[in-house]
């Protein structure tokens, strides 16, 4: 009994280990048939290249190595990755991390505007906005400026908190008879939000127009337009340029004065403001609205518009211009802007 199992085992064996073997032997010549047939078409790529050479040269035409062409090959294979970065760039392009636009040409000459500016105003402020357009009347209507002048000129408003009623209304009126309306549809107009309708206007200007510079300004200041052009354009060799009446100042910790900022803390012991532009007007450069509109969900906001944007920018490589022409609040020689 005891040799008739040891027979047994030792038959088991034997057949486990032939089973082995030719496993091993069927994964090796798999192995080898991929091997050879890898050099096999190694081997024909090179022999056409050759032939293809050979038949090139007795034609007259110009050969290079096999080498060579192999190098062209993989030049070919890196126009195919660009052209798939091509199409990861269009896909940031879609996104808004990357400029939208393109110039218009006309001719041999680019067409870009100047400058796109928004005159931010309100419900109640009809007055003003005719005000404003009698005083550019003589250029014709606003939207003439963008073919003389290359200057975008459009009012911004918000939506009545009661969407539709008497003053959503009359917006749409004046909307119809002049035709010089930014409606910003997601934002609700309250003196509070002055500073994230000052942050949607550049978003919406920076994603919309292709402009050299972005403007916002009070709808109770009237600015001199040609000489504000010529001041921006003594100014475009600066890529990232933020122009105004520079100006610092107290910060207001009491809740009931005019000027008061409920994020006062932040501001340090001396409570005081850092460098910035008065609000009744400033601009930024493209490559700045382009930031605005890129950052646009994490940028802070504080009480006063002029404040925010200044706390935008006072990180960042961007050149600060103090513009003397741009203090509206008293009118003197040569001045660009003045309060009304």
């Amino acid at each position: 009994m005891h040799r008739r199992g040891s027979n047994n085992r030792l038959a088991g064996l034997i057949i486990r280990t032939r089973i082995s073997t030719v496993m091993l032997a069927m994964i090796a010549t798999m192995a080898s048939v991929y091997v050879a047939g890898r050099l096999w078409q190694d081997a024909e790529n090179r022999v056409y290249l050759i032939k293809e050479l050979d038949r090139r040269t007795g034609q007259g035409q110009s050969a290079v190595s096999v080498d060579d062409t192999l190098k062209v090959i993989a030049c070919r294979e890196q126009h195919k990755r660009l052209s798939y970065l091509e199409t990861e760039l269009a896909a940031a392009r879609q996104e808004g991390f990357i400029s939208k636009h393109k110039p218009e040409t006309n001719g041999n000459h680019t067409k870009r505007p100047l400058l796109v500016v928004g005159v931010l105003t309100g419900f109640g402020s009809k007055n003003r906005r005719n005000a404003i357009r009698k005083a550019w009347s003589t250029h014709g209507p606003l939207k003439r400026l963008e073919e003389k002048k290359g200057i975008i000129i459009r009012f911004v408003i918000g939506r009545s908190a009661n969407r539709g009623d008497s003053l959503d209304r009359a917006i749409d009126d004046e909307v119809r008879e002049n035709d010089d309306f930014i409606i910003l549809d997601n934002h609700v107009e309250a003196p509070e939000e002055l500073s994230k309708k000052t942050k949607r206007f550049f978003v919406h200007a920076a994603d919309t127009w292709d402009a050299e510079f972005y403007a916002k300004v009070n709808d109770d200041v009237y600015v001199n337009i040609d000489a504000l052009r010529k001041m921006l354009e003594s100014h475009l060799d600066k890529p990232r340029a933020y122009i105004g009446c520079m100006k610092s100042g107290e910060v207001f910790s009491e809740p009931n004065h005019k000027w008061y900022e409920p994020d006062w803390w932040k501001f340090g012991d001396g409570k005081s403001y850092f460098r910035h532009a008065s609000g009744e007007i400033y601009v930024i450069s493209q490559a700045v609205a382009q930031f605005v509109s890129i950052n646009r969900s994490i940028l802070r906001s504080y009480a006063h518009d002029d404040v925010t944007v200044g706390s935008w920018l006072i990180g960042l490589d961007v050149k600060h211009i103090d513009e003397a022409k741009l203090c509206c609040s008293s009118w003197s020689s040569g001045s660009i802007c003045s309060a009304v």
